[in-house]
């Protein structure tokens, strides 16, 4: 399964209105970072690696706004650090629902009991909660033990108050085509979340664990046995078919990681959020002053092995717009 039908209408409605202006080149997601502390250490993630000074700071709810009002992209995704740990995130999410976008507020769950009546159900809003395996492997992966199982009860807590949530699940090379089916199984058929978004590990630089990162071949094996059997079509990923296809390395794909850009504390990050070549004030210089042909596997060596959503589901996106084939093969699985 994709994205709710009316989310669906209103991305492509988005992308059909910047053809028609002879835009190449805009945004479909937001990756908003309003600060990078984070109340965990995960042993995949280099975000807490910045300076003290820096970790304290925390983006105004006004700046944060005036962002995405800017860019024009019609889905923000929260992520950090841990957004629940900026003390106005819970206005920050009304103001963005508010102006209709499509929030998706990203976090390791382990707040939610104590942020929660910050929020309120909508159509525009969904939880995102990190869930990296079942007990043992998540556990191991945020390197702390029984956050799997906080998580599972905060998403229980918002789906008794009638909150959309969704999952985000990381997969290293320690993952095999069993733990990937075992995971979403849980997730799909026991928890009963919305949608699950699923991504190969990108090796972050600063990551304290450099040593479990996916390799392109090693992602494409991983999914194309974890998605046989017709597994893939039961399971209600938030991913396009296309971008599945890519993963299991039926389809290959140029990055546009313009259409996912990442606005920060220092400004929107130029390429993406998974690298920083610097930043700059407004999405429009990100577009004008960056070359993107420079960046994207067989392009920049860091990009060697990445196959993550930012870089790759909007062009999957694009490409299903782009033909009435695949347009028709995504809607039946709305």
């Amino acid at each position: 399964m994709a994205m709710p039908l009316r989310q669906s209408l209103r991305v492509g409605g988005h992308v059909l209105r910047n053809r028609l202006r002879g835009r190449t080149r805009f945004p479909l997601i937001v990756e908003l970072e309003p600060l990078y502390a984070c109340n965990l250490a995960c042993a995949g993630c280099g975000k807490i690696q910045h300076p003290a000074d820096v970790l304290k700071q925390r983006m105004p709810v006004e700046q944060a706004v005036a962002a995405i009002r800017e860019c024009g992209a019609p889905m923000v995704s929260i992520a950090g650090g841990e957004p629940l740990m900026h003390p106005d995130i819970g206005a920050m999410v009304a103001e963005l629902v508010r102006m209709r976008r499509y929030v998706f507020l990203c976090t390791n769950a382990a707040l939610i009991p104590k942020k929660i009546d910050q929020f309120e159900p909508s159509r525009y809003f969904a939880w995102a909660v990190h869930i990296d395996g079942l007990r043992e492997r998540h556990d191991a992966s945020v390197c702390k033990e029984g956050v799997f199982d906080q998580a599972v009860d905060a998403i229980r807590m918002c789906q008794e108050r009638g909150f959309r949530v969704t999952t985000n699940t990381t997969f290293f090379n320690t993952d095999t085509p069993q733990t990937v089916i075992e995971v979403l199984n849980y997730l799909n058929d026991d928890l009963r979340v919305d949608q699950m978004m699923i991504s190969p590990a990108y090796a972050y630089e600063k990551a304290p664990d450099q040593d479990h990162f996916l390799g392109v071949r090693e992602t494409r094996e991983l999914f194309r046995k974890a998605f046989a059997d017709g597994r893939r079509g039961r399971w209600r990923l938030n991913h396009s078919p296309l971008f599945l296809d890519f993963l299991e390395g039926r389809v290959d794909f140029p990055c546009t990681a313009w259409a996912i850009p990442s606005y920060s504390l220092k400004g929107w990050q130029r390429p993406c959020y998974l690298m920083d070549d610097g930043h700059t004030a407004t999405y429009r210089e990100l577009l004008e002053t960056t070359d993107w042909n420079a960046y994207g596997r067989g392009r920049d060596e860091r990009c060697a092995n990445c196959m993550a959503h930012c870089g790759y589901e909007p062009t999957a996106v694009f490409a299903t717009m782009g033909s009435l084939k695949e347009s028709l093969r995504a809607m039946r699985t709305l």
